[in-house]
């Protein structure tokens, strides 16, 4: 891949389970973005919860996309092998009070809190502690109502206060991980990330990443959230369900059907190859297309059919 300066994207799995058709669809429209763009591409496994891993996972969604024409510029990197790095960040917020213990039960949460956009608004009830105690209890980071908005690629403006919508949430949880906000933003950050291309149920957590580079002066991305798969339920397709599993022995329908459902130009001529696939996407990517009126409703689109 010829890098263009300033383009750096990434694909981000955590190795729960085997990649899915809801999986596969975000990692086409990062990659062939960076293709697009003539940019550099990444692959991070996201599994800075290890409790949640899965023995073998990373090893095989690895396997999966090179056997569907991936290919990263840099070592993959382990979200679990950088613990030092995020509890450095974690020390300094914490130094700069930015940061406080909370010893809260999420039922006492849920008893107290009202509910904002993603589940209860913490009240702030351990925001006042002054104990350097932080075993067992979980690290908060202190908000304010200062409105951030920001331009996503794909679904236009938005914006949150996350005083009011989300309250002080949690970047070090009481079992010792650190939290994926915390991580994430520092992962990004430290890869040199400009790109985040991902599923629309990331969406809400952005202000809260954008919150966390700013009080680490670290740079802000672009966002650009695809529209999700869902099952015949309207749930969003998992891992954990061991949901339309992707076949490494015959990738080239499934990266056609992923195309399909980002509403991208069609082929002029068949692609017979993952190769001559990748070529096409390369040239012919449009991000501008999912964000036809067709394709607002993607979100809640059942999955489409495709040989697995």
């Amino acid at each position: 891949m010829r890098h263009k300066a300033g383009y750096h994207g990434r694909f981000a799995p955590s190795p729960t389970g085997s990649l899915h058709f809801g999986s596969l669809v975000a990692a086409v429209a990062s990659y062939a973005d960076a293709l697009h763009h003539q940019g550099s591409w990444l692959v991070r496994m996201e599994d800075v919860d290890e409790s949640r891993s899965v023995k073998g996972s990373a090893d095989e969604i690895l396997h999966t996309l090179e056997a569907f024409g991936f290919e990263w510029d840099q070592p993959v990197l382990f979200q679990s092998q950088r613990k030092t790095r995020y509890q450095e960040i974690l020390q300094w917020l914490w130094q700069e009070k930015q940061a406080y213990a909370c010893s809260c039960s999420r039922r006492k949460i849920a008893r107290q809190a009202r509910m904002g956009l993603e589940g209860p608004v913490y009240p702030g009830s351990c925001r006042q502690t002054t104990t350097d105690k932080v075993l067992g209890k979980a690290i908060r980071i202190r908000t304010n109502r200062e409105e951030i908005c920001f331009e996503d690629r794909i679904q236009n403006r938005h914006c949150q206060v996350l005083e009011r919508d989300i309250g002080d949430f949690v970047i070090h949880r009481a079992d010792g991980y650190t939290a994926y906000q915390l991580a994430v933003v520092i992962d990004d950050a430290d890869q040199g990330i400009t790109q985040v291309v991902r599923g629309a149920d990331l969406l809400l957590s952005t202000p809260r990443q954008i919150y966390l580079q700013q009080l680490l002066g670290f740079p802000r991305p672009e966002y650009a959230h695809v529209p999700l798969v869902t099952d015949a339920q309207g749930r969003k397709l998992s891992k954990q369900d061991r949901a339309h599993p992707l076949s490494a022995d015959n990738p080239l329908p499934s990266l056609k059907a992923a195309w399909a459902f980002l509403q991208q130009p069609p082929f002029l001529q068949q692609p017979g190859s993952v190769q001559e696939f990748w070529q096409w996407a390369a040239s012919a990517w449009d991000m501008d297309r999912i964000s036809l009126p067709s394709c607002r409703q993607c979100a809640t689109t059942q999955t489409p059919s495709h040989p697995q």
